[in-house]
């Protein structure tokens, strides 16, 4: 019977501690070296272009012999929001981004937003969709 009180009293010992520690997304960002932050978008960037690459390959393995077969509206929605993720206009200047993101989080009203919410706004400025950033970005801030 102690063993199981004292097992309980660690794990919720544990998990204060666990809580107090946990770093907002913005410590979290800030926390890394430039370096760090350019391998974490490079590595972001990475698994949604083979996510993408590997969701286009099964449809067309499930769908190879239906030659009547229409590609339908919400796998063409999903492949535009994989892509807001990436900004088209910069290319591969993660340096770029990443400096936009330390500027997106230096605003107090940013400090929750999750970091790849963030690499998706930022995307979104970098691109000239401004009106949908901004929107998006406002979402977010009343959301964390």
């Amino acid at each position: 019977m102690k063993k199981i009180i004292y097992s309980i009293l660690l794990s919720v010992n544990l998990l204060i501690g666990q809580a107090q520690s946990t770093k907002s997304p913005s410590e979290f960002w800030f926390s890394l070296s430039s370096k760090e932050k350019i391998s974490f978008i490079n590595g972001a960037y990475s698994t949604l272009s083979i996510m993408k690459k590997k969701h286009k390959e099964e449809v067309a393995k499930q769908y190879l012999n239906d030659r009547n077969w229409i590609e339908p509206y919400y796998i063409e929605r999903y492949y535009s929001l994989i892509d807001e993720y990436s900004s088209e206009l910069v290319g591969y200047d993660l340096q770029l981004i990443t400096m936009h993101m330390d500027a997106l989080y230096t605003n107090s009203d940013n400090i929750n937003i999750p970091v790849l919410e963030a690499m998706k706004v930022v995307s979104l400025i970098q691109d000239g969709k401004r009106k949908k950033a901004n929107l998006r970005l406002l979402q977010l801030q009343r959301k964390y």
